[in-house]
């Protein structure tokens, strides 16, 4: 087992899943790892359960694709169904969490490190499920 962390952070994406943690206090987001979504939805929900199991969170946080009206549109639908299976297979509470201008604001960041684009594409996803789980952090109630 890997060190515990407290909370799971998820993108998902048409094409990509990216995946990031909290350190263990809960303040910081850091990106894990992504993987490209098969066709196989079962297959890709029991392999992200495996993972997430890994680290046995208090709680998950998924980024919820709304509109810059405030509107949900199909990509939140599908967010809302993939939440439903994964919980299915999980113990532990998942929440969702904004994600408007996750992708583009870790797209930025990787800019500025200097990463191409073609490196990008391999680190974005869990770059912006950090930036999502950060926002969270920030944004939930200090106890």
């Amino acid at each position: 087992m890997r060190e515990q962390v407290r909370f799971v952070g998820i993108d998902y994406g048409q094409k990509r899943i990216g995946v990031a943690v909290s350190d263990s206090q809960g303040r910081l987001a850091l990106p894990v790892r992504s993987f490209v979504r098969s066709k196989d939805r079962k297959g890709d929900i029991r392999r992200l359960a495996s993972l997430i199991n890994e680290y046995d969170p208090q709680k998950i946080v998924v980024g919820l694709p709304v509109g810059l009206s405030g509107r949900s549109g199909p990509s939140a639908e599908a967010v809302k169904r993939f939440v439903s299976e994964l919980s299915a297979e999980l113990a532990v509470e998942i929440v969702l969490q904004d994600e408007r201008f996750s992708t583009a604001e870790a797209s930025r960041r990787l800019r500025e490190a200097n990463m191409s684009e073609k490196a990008q594409r391999s680190v974005i996803d869990s770059a912006a499920a950090a930036i999502i789980l950060q926002t969270w952090l920030e944004g939930r109630p200090v106890r």
